[in-house]
């Protein structure tokens, strides 16, 4: 079985913000809810060549392990919002921008609930899909469905937040990986449910504390609500550190760097002296929040 919408040997550089040079043997992108359907063929063409099936929102938390993606890439574009000032639901596509929701909120609608998600990079199906924070605020905090198309039974469905079983960095959509493609969800933003509080100005945070290119921010997990990743990879003496083109960023330590130069190995040897280091000072593993993905 051949599918004539799949593209052959396109480069998917950009669609990491680490940037390093990468190509995918198959991709598709999805475009429309109608496109949707098609992931029924493509899941059953990577069964029949026993090949795997990715899918990607925009360069956030990505990390291209490989020269060239042996198996099919898909692209989700699915853009569209509304916010109802009554009620406060938003719902919106998976793959709109949830820093320019959070900022058209704020102008539009004077609805601040989720100020603390400006300059928060990537979509909001990356959101739910990673649960998503920003200085305590996270994304299923006013979380109420996703609706979810699952690649193996061919059923769209609603997952409510239970059933989305949200956890620190994680979700249902995580866990089974490659299982369930989010198309859209909905919050109700009539409330702020929060962690634990901040006062922290994110705006200035974002702005003065950590840097903006060539990479896909903080790193690493945090250990603990009192042990953070940056503190740790400080205490190792690698804040600054350059292993050719790879850096931890001398603004804030858990922000793995790319100086346009690296390469993806350089980026993942990187990675192995910062958690040996800190496992060999402080019998702590330091585990990646960004998917590193290989073939």
């Amino acid at each position: 079985m051949t599918l004539d919408y799949l593209e052959k040997n396109i480069e998917i550089t950009n669609l990491s913000n680490f940037k390093t040079k990468a190509f995918t043997k198959y991709y598709f992108e999805i475009n429309n809810t109608s496109d949707i359907l098609k992931l029924k063929d493509i899941n059953l063409f990577c069964k029949k060549n026993n090949i795997s099936l990715l899918y990607i929102w925009w360069g956030t938390n990505l990390l291209f392990a490989f020269n060239t993606y042996e198996w099919v890439i898909v692209k989700n574009n699915l853009k569209w919002w509304s916010y109802d000032e009554k009620t406060m639901i938003l719902n919106s596509f998976s793959d709109e921008s949830i820093t320019d929701i959070a900022k058209e909120l704020e102008m539009t609608y004077n609805q601040k609930l989720w100020h603390r998600f400006i300059w928060l990079p990537g979509s909001i199906g990356w959101a739910v899909y990673w649960n998503a924070w920003c200085f305590w605020l996270e994304t299923e905090n006013n979380f109420l469905e996703a609706e979810i198309y699952d690649i193996e039974t061919w059923q769209m469905m609603i997952f409510n937040k239970d059933e989305m079983k949200f956890n620190y960095r994680s979700s249902i959509i995580k866990e089974f990986n490659n299982k369930y493609f989010i198309i859209s969800a909905k919050f109700d933003l009539s409330c702020l449910i929060e962690k634990y509080h901040s006062d922290v100005d994110n705006i200035d945070f974002r702005e003065n504390k950590q840097p903006k290119w060539n990479t896909c921010w903080s790193f690493f997990k945090n250990p603990s609500k009192e042990q953070s990743a940056w503190f740790l990879i400080e205490q190792v003496w690698l804040k600054w550190y350059k292993l050719w083109g790879a850096f931890f960023s001398p603004l804030h330590a858990n922000f793995l760097m790319n100086d346009w130069t690296a390469t993806y190995k350089d980026l993942l040897d990187l990675i192995d002296l910062a958690q040996n280091k800190v496992k060999k000072d402080f019998k702590i593993d330091l585990v990646p929040e960004v998917r590193i993905i290989a073939n």
